[in-house]
């Protein structure tokens, strides 16, 4: 059995549906749903999240931030990563960090689940609306590293910019709270473009 991906519709593991399309890498891309009791995922990783990497031996790897630089590794001398011990890696794999940690649970998570954070339900508009700010300060150091790029490091779309482009997606349900950040506008149009991200986006979305 090959190696398998597990992935949802709308969820983060749209950077690593999208890395795999990329690269063309032989793994099975498996859609489930998250936050369902009987979900297949429950049986692969115990946290019920996606994505989750199950190898041919059975080890199951979770976590963008290791499952991203995994899968560019299967192809070696890919564009999509840079080598070992190279400062473009360290840059690549800083974003990756910046994004996981930052974006999406110092940022998203609070403004989608704010009972994570209060019990007390009258407490949850005020938690959303001091997250969404705290958001678009995060998200507008993105932004302006992007003036004048078209990609975060070196001038190629990498496993950073396939992991961005999760984040940047879920921004533009904003509306006009976050329009004035016009490089990652530019940057989604880009993203939306690419023949992988066309290709992973109808493969989730079909019923």
């Amino acid at each position: 059995m090959p190696h398998q991906l597990y992935i949802a519709n709308g969820a983060c593991s749209l950077g690593a549906h999208v890395v795999v399309r990329e690269l063309g890498l032989p793994v099975e891309i498996v859609k489930v749903k998250t936050r369902v009791a009987d979900s297949p995922i429950h049986a692969v990783n115990p946290l019920g999240r996606v994505p989750a990497l199950k190898l041919e031996d059975g080890t199951v790897i979770t976590e963008n931030s290791a499952i991203l630089p995994f899968l560019a590794d299967l192809a070696p001398g890919t564009p999509l990563f840079a080598p070992a011990g190279s400062a473009e890696r360290g840059l690549i794999q800083s974003w990756i960090g910046y994004f996981s940690a930052e974006v999406h649970a110092g940022g998203f998570r609070a403004v989608n689940r704010p009972e994570r954070y209060s019990n007390d339900e009258a407490a949850f508009d005020g938690i959303r609306t001091q997250s969404r700010a705290t958001l678009k300060q995060t998200v507008a150091h993105i932004d302006r590293h992007l003036a004048g790029k078209e990609w975060l490091v070196g001038n190629r779309f990498t496993i950073a910019d396939a992991y961005l482009g999760v984040f940047v997606r879920w921004i533009a349900r904003f509306g006009t709270d976050f329009a004035d950040l016009e490089h990652l506008n530019t940057f989604r149009e880009r993203y939306n473009a690419r023949a992988s991200v066309q290709a992973a986006l109808v493969f989730e979305q079909q019923e």
